[in-house]
């Protein structure tokens, strides 16, 4: 009994201590998961089916929006994932970069990323390309969304 209290005790603290190696936004692909391009169907087996689901038009066409805890997965076109952004505190990058880093930790941990006062961005911001954008409030990452530029 005492030996599988402390397997368990051992176990937790592994899991707390394993830091982001379960990385789950992996900047220019995906978040949580989801990664640009995917289906609705293909979203819906990773992460279940949506909490909500908002649908309209905009100057691009029609767009779906699954909308998750505080997670949002955009098709516009309805056709595949063209952008995911998320304000969860679990999620982070290979290196450990998430809601609540400050500007000077995504400087130092994520390749090829720009800076301005507002937000750090990484990629450019011509059509078709994907870009991953970390807002920035006092300093602060208060969102990642990683996508596809529309226009």
């Amino acid at each position: 009994m005492k030996r599988a209290a402390a397997l368990a005790a051992l176990l937790v603290a592994a899991a707390v201590l394993s830091g982001p190696a379960g990385a789950t936004i992996h900047p220019q692909s995906s978040i949580a998961g989801v990664q640009l391009g995917m289906t609705q169907a293909e979203v819906i087996a990773v992460l279940g089916p949506a909490d909500s689901i908002q649908t309209g038009t905009n100057e691009f066409g029609h767009f779906t929006v699954f909308r998750y805890f505080r997670l949002r997965v955009t098709f516009q076109g309805d056709v595949s994932v063209t952008a995911v952004k998320t304000r969860r505190r679990q999620e982070r990058t290979p290196h450990g970069v998430g809601v609540g880093s400050t500007r000077a930790q995504v400087l130092a941990n994520v390749l090829k990323v720009k800076c301005t006062k507002n937000e750090c961005h990484r990629g450019r911001f011509l059509p078709g390309r994907r870009v991953t954008v970390f807002p920035l409030y006092h300093g602060k990452v208060t969102s990642v969304l990683v996508g596809f530029v529309i226009d």
